[in-house]
């Protein structure tokens, strides 16, 4: 009896430690991303990053911008943030010196790197137009909206109103 009690103790901590092994193992490759923003006006560079300060790669699912109420996939823009921006504010088509990186449906990034959105340098002009009119198009309740992934399959989302990633799943 004593031998059953003792096999069945050993079982449930053996269950416990293989939960906990688990768990662990998830937080190892967590990934957590966050968007950063740079303006340097004496330089005249503005640049928006996504970066992952995570531990593991995270997966893009989906980009979506939202724009007076109404949510824009970025699909609709080829995963351009400058057509996106473009199209809400014609004026910032007349900016030369940028550039623009396509983000989609599994763009991988991974731990302790940065993915470059938008960057605008050159003419101090340029500079004033890009941060003048996206103050503007935030006044006017531009957002974005990111979903993400792990490796194992957990969900992400992080919005520019939110103080994290918040879990899906």
């Amino acid at each position: 009896m004593s031998a059953m009690i003792i096999s069945f103790s050993t079982l449930l901590i053996f269950i416990y430690q293989t939960n906990l092994l688990r768990r662990q193992n998830y937080l190892s490759i967590m990934p957590y991303l966050s968007v950063s923003v740079t303006r340097d006006a004496a330089g005249h560079f503005f640049e928006v990053e996504l970066e992952n300060l995570g531990v593991g790669p995270a997966i893009i699912e989906s980009v979506a911008m939202r724009y007076r109420g109404k949510l824009h996939p970025l699909t609709d823009y080829n995963g351009d943030l400058h057509r996106f921006l473009v199209a809400q504010a014609p004026e910032l088509d007349s900016i030369q010196f940028y550039s623009s990186t396509i983000i989609g449906k599994g763009t991988a990034i991974p731990a302790n790197a940065g993915f470059q959105m938008i960057s605008v340098g050159g003419p101090p002009e340029e500079y004033q137009l890009i941060t003048r009119t996206l103050q503007r198009l935030l006044q006017e309740g531009l957002d974005y909206e990111i979903t993400y992934r792990s490796i194992q399959g957990e969900r992400w989302r992080i919005r520019q109103d939110s103080q994290g990633p918040e879990r899906l799943d």
